[in-house]
């Protein structure tokens, strides 16, 4: 059976979702908590003030997808269809959520939380972190070539296990790429 294509369509204050291709929809004020996403296809959509927190990610396909002002803990982005992946955050919680081996070169997240999420073994060269929370996010193995973390905090980068040429960083976050050193800052 062939999945509905939707297009150009807003979705307020739903629960549940039809499996489905969606292009160019909106949602806002939606509450997706522990939803089941798996094969679903969103192209070039937005989500706005959603609850998508555990929501099962299993094959689903998120392309040129911006969320903003979402609660999104617990998810597992590794499990979706790494074809055309392409996404960004704005004022979003995506705490406890994991980026493993994920492809996300240029994503931006802005005023984001993002407490113990898992980057290992991803790339996520020319990044921009502009004014996220990174407490306990683990970057192992995680290319960050030229990105931007000059107003990002609370993190902790080894550079010796991770990839940072040409990133960028303030003085303020400097103790975070020095942590690991053992080494006192005053």
């Amino acid at each position: 059976m062939e999945k509905p294509y939707i297009v150009d369509q807003k979705f307020e204050k739903e629960s549940t979702l039809a499996i489905g291709e969606y292009e160019h929809c909106v949602f806002k004020n939606c509450q997706f908590e522990s939803e089941d996403f798996k094969n679903f296809q969103f192209v070039d959509c937005s989500f706005e003030s959603c609850n998508l927190s555990l929501v099962k990610l299993s094959g689903a396909a998120l392309q040129k997808v911006h969320f903003k002002d979402c609660k999104m803990q617990g998810l597992r982005f590794e499990a979706c269809n790494p074809f055309l992946f392409e996404v960004s955050f704005d004022t979003c919680v995506l705490n406890l959520s994991s980026f493993y081996q994920i492809k996300g070169k240029k994503t931006k997240f802005a005023g984001c939380s993002l407490h113990e999420v898992d980057f290992t073994e991803s790339d996520f060269s020319e990044a921009v972190f502009d004014d996220c929370d990174l407490a306990g996010a683990l970057f192992d193995q995680t290319n960050l070539s030229k990105a931007d973390f000059r107003s990002a905090f609370n993190f902790i980068i080894h550079p010796s296990i991770n990839q940072i040429k040409k990133a960028k960083f303030s003085q303020n976050g400097l103790a975070g790429l020095l942590q690991g050193f053992d080494i006192s800052i005053s």
